[in-house]
C-alpha cells in the first residue's frame, strides 16, 4: 500500500497526451476524443440492458422518454464533471476530501464503493449470460471465469491511455453495430416510437423500472472517473487552452452519449417491437430475450449479435469501472493498492453476491438482480452529484471558470429530479415492507435508520459548503501542512553524517553510489546495502549460507575496497528477503540520515506482485530518501 502519492489522478497516465502538438482544428479535436468513450461504456452496459429490456417488455414505447431525459442529465452531469477536471486539476473524489469532514468523506467512500460493485456486479452477470448463449458456458463457470479479465486491464493501461481508448472504442463500435442491425431486422414504426417521447408514468413498477433506467443512465462512478480521465490530456494552463479544453471535451462528451443513448434506445424499442407488440410483457430475463429473438424475428443471425453485444458491452465496461474503483479509493482515501489487487478484491465482491442469487435462486433470478443494481446505483447519485455542482459553482476553485446561474439551475434541478424519485421510491418500499412484513419491527431496527441517515447525510452535504465557515475558526489551518512561518524555522543540518546507499550490483549503482557521494562528501559514512533475494533468503534469511549470499558479500567488498581507495568512508550491509521489507528493517536499526536508492524496483511479473521497491521503501522509513 501506498498511502502519499503526488496528488495526480490516474499519475501513471496523467498528462500523457499532448495536445498542442496538432496544428489543425480536425487533428486537435482528435486529440482531445477518447475519455468520453470510455465513460460511454458505462451507459451501455449488461444492466442497462436488463432495465431497458424490462421497461421494454412491459411499457413499450413510453419509457423512452426516460432514457432521453437521462441522457441530457447525463451530458450535463459529465460536462460538469470535464470542468472540474480541467480547472481545479482535481477528480471529484480528491475534491470532496478536500471540502469535507473525514467522517463525511469515509461514509462517501463507502457509498461510492457500494455503487461500483453494483455496476460490477451487472458487468459479471452479463459477461457470464454473453459466454452463455455463445459458447454454452454454464453460468456459474461465466462468473467464474470473469475474473481473469482482472489481468486485461493491467496489459491495457501498460500499452498508453491511446491504445486503451482504441480497444474500448472497437468494443463500442461493435455493439453499435449489432443493435443497427437488430433493429433493421425489427423493423419498428417509427410513428409508434415517437409517442414514447411523450412523458408518463403508468405505475409504481414503471416508476421502479424508470428509476433504474436512470441509475443505469447516469451512473456514479462515471462522474469520478470523466473527471478524472480528461486529466490525461496535456494543456496549456492558460485561459484560452483551458477554454479550447472545454469546448473540445463538450464535444467529444455529446459524440459519446448521444451515440450511448442510440444503443439504449435501440435496446428498449427492440424489446417493444419484438415483445410488447407480440403480447409478451415479462421478459425481464437477458436470456429470455435472447432466445425470444430467432423465432420471432425470424433469423438465426439476430441471437449471435445480441450475445456478442452484450460481451462486448460487458468486457468494456468492467475495465472502466476498475479505473473508477482505483480514483475512488486514491480520491478520498489517498490510499493507493497495486491495480491487479484492487481489481480482484471489486471482481470478488461484485461475484460474491451473484454466485449467491444464481446458486439459491437459479438462473431466472439474473434479470431482477440486474435490474435491481441499477436501482442501487439511482440510489448513489445524489451524493456524487451535490458535492460536483457545489465545487464547479466555487469562484475559486475554478479560478472564474465556474458555471453561470442558468446551468447551476438546470444542475440542480436534476439533482432534485434524481434524489426525488429516489425518496419517493424508498418511501414506497419502505411502506410495502412494513405493510407485508410478518416482523416490521426489524425494517424499524434496521431499514428505517439507514434511510434516515441517508436523508441527514444529503443535508449534510448540501449545507456544508454554504456553512462551513461557522464551524472553523479564523485562524485554523484549513490544510493539513506546515504553515510558511513553519518553514522559516526549520533547522537545516549543515551536512549529512551517515548515508545509506541501496545497491543491486546493476547499472543503475553508478547513479546511486554517484549520487551519495555528491550530497555527503568525502566527510559522510557511507553503508552500501544489498539483499539478497533467493528463495532460500527469503525462507532462512541471515541463516542461508548458499553461493548467491557469498557472491553478493564478494561484491559489496569489492565496493568498499574501490571507494576506500578514493578516499571516502565505507561500511557494508547484507540483508535477506524481500528488499521492501528488508531494506526498512535495515535503516531503522541504524543511526542513518539519509537513504539513497535508485530509481529502479522489480520488473515484470514481480512488479504486479509486490510494486516497485522504492515507492514501498519510502513510505517505510523515517529518514529522507533521495531517489537517483
Amino acid at each position: 500500500m501506498n498511502p502519499k502519492m503526488s496528488g495526480k489522478s490516474l499519475e501513471e497516465v496523467h498528462g500523457s497526451i499532448d495536445t498542442e502538438q496538432p496544428k489543425s482544428w480536425w487533428r486537435k479535436i482528435l486529440a482531445f476524443l477518447g475519455p468520453a468513450y470510455l465513460v460511454s461504456v458505462g451507459y451501455m452496459d449488461p444492466g442497462n440492458w436488463a432495465t431497458d429490456i424490462a421497461g421494454g417488455s412491459q411499457f413499450g414505447y413510453s419509457l423512452l422518454w426516460v432514457l432521453l431525459m437521462s441522457n441530457i442529465m447525463a451530458l450535463v452531469l459529465q460536462s460538469l464533471c470535464t470542468r472540474l477536471g480541467v480547472v481545479s486539476g482535481l477528480d471529484l473524489a480528491q475534491a470532496s476530501r478536500k471540502e469535507y469532514p473525514k467522517f463525511v468523506n469515509f461514509i462517501l467512500y463507502i457509498l461510492a464503493e457500494i455503487a461500483i460493485a453494483a455496476c460490477d456486479l451487472a458487468e459479471v452477470v452479463g459477461m457470464a449470460i454473453g459466454l452463455e448463449l455463445l459458447f454454452g458456458v454454464p453460468l456459474l463457470w461465466g462468473v467464474s471465469i470473469t475474473v481473469l479479465d482482472s489481468f486485461l486491464l493491467l496489459f491495457l493501461i501498460n500499452q498508453g491511455m491511446r491504445k486503451m481508448e482504441a480497444f474500448i472504442i472497437s468494443l463500442v463500435a461493435l455493439i453499435g453495430l449489432c443493435f443497427f442491425l437488430e433493429l433493421f431486422f425489427a423493423s419498428p414504426d417509427m410513428a409508434d416510437v415517437a409517442s414514447g417521447f411523450v412523458p408518463e408514468i403508468e405505475n409504481g413498477r414503471a416508476l421502479y423500472i424508470a428509476i433504474g433506467i436512470i441509475g443505469a443512465t447516469v451512473m456514479p462512478h462515471n462522474l469520478y472517473l470523466h473527471s478524472s480521465l480528461v486529466q490525461t490530456r496535456k494543456i496549456k494552463p492558460t485561459k484560452k487552452g483551458i477554454k479550447q479544453a472545454l469546448r473540445f471535451n463538450f464535444i467529444d462528451s455529446a459524440i459519446a452519449l448521444n451515440f450511448a443513448f442510440f444503443v439504449n434506445a435501440a435496446i428498449l424499442i427492440l424489446a417493444a417491437t419484438v415483445f410488447y407488440k407480440n403480447g409478451i410483457f415479462e421478459v425481464a430475463e437477458i436470456k429470455d430475450a435472447h432466445a425470444l429473438l430467432q423465432p420471432l424475428l425470424g433469423t438465426s443471425l439476430a441471437p449471435v449479435l445480441f450475445a456478442l453485444a452484450l460481451i462486448a458491452a460487458g468486457q468494456s465496461s468492467t475495465l472502466t469501472g476498475t479505473l473508477a474503483g482505483q480514483i475512488v479509493m486514491e480520491g478520498y482515501l489517498n490510499l493507493r493498492i497495486q491495480p491487479w489487487v484492487r481489481r480482484l478484491l471489486t471482481r470478488l465482491v461484485a461475484i460474491l453476491p451473484a454466485f449467491i442469487t444464481i446458486y439459491l435462486f437459479g438462473e431466472n433470478s439474473t434479470g431482477e438482480l440486474l435490474v435491481l443494481s441499477q436501482v442501487v446505483l439511482s440510489l448513489q447519485l445524489g451524493f456524487a452529484i451535490i458535492p460536483l455542482i457545489h465545487f464547479v459553482s466555487d469562484q475559486k476553485l475554478m479560478k472564474g471558470f465556474h458555471i453561470k446561474w442558468p446551468l447551476a439551475v438546470l444542475s440542480w434541478l436534476i439533482t432534485l429530479t434524481v434524489v426525488g424519485l429516489n425518496a419517493k421510491l424508498v418511501w414506497d418500499e419502505i411502506g410495502n415492507w412494513l405493510q407485508s412484513s410478518e416482523n416490521p419491527v426489524y425494517i424499524w431496527i434496521f431499514v428505517v435508520p439507514v434511510a434516515i441517515g441517508a436523508a441527514l447525510l444529503t443535508l449534510f452535504i448540501i449545507l456544508w459548503p454554504l456553512l462551513k465557515n461557522s464551524f472553523r475558526s479564523n485562524n485554523e489551518n484549513m490544510v493539513p501542512h506546515i504553515t510558511s512561518a513553519e518553514i522559516g524555522k526549520l533547522a537545516i543540518p549543515e551536512a549529512y553524517n551517515h548515508i545509506a546507499v541501496s545497491v543491486d550490483f546493476s547499472v543503475s549503482d553508478k547513479k546511486s553510489i554517484a549520487s551519495a557521494l555528491q550530497i555527503g562528501g568525502k566527510e559522510a559514512l557511507y553503508t552500501l546495502i544489498h539483499i539478497v533475494e533467493t528463495p532460500g533468503a527469503i525462507i532462512y534469511g541471515k541463516e542461508i549460507k548458499d553461493l548467491e549470499t557469498y557472491s553478493d558479500m564478494k561484491f559489496l567488498e569489492d565496493y568498499r575496497e574501490e571507494l576506500e581507495r578514493k578516499g571516502y568512508q565505507v561500511a557494508v550491509q547484507l540483508g535477506f528477503g524481500v528488499p521492501k521489507k528488508a531494506i526498512p528493517k535495515i535503516i531503522k536499526s541504524g543511526n542513518y540520515e539519509l537513504l539513497v536508492m535508485g530509481s529502479h524496483g522489480h520488473a515484470l511479473f514481480k512488479d504486479l506482485i509486490f510494486g516497485t521497491t522504492v515507492d514501498a521503501v519510502r513510505h517505510r522509513v523515517q529518514i529522507p530518501v533521495f531517489i537517483s
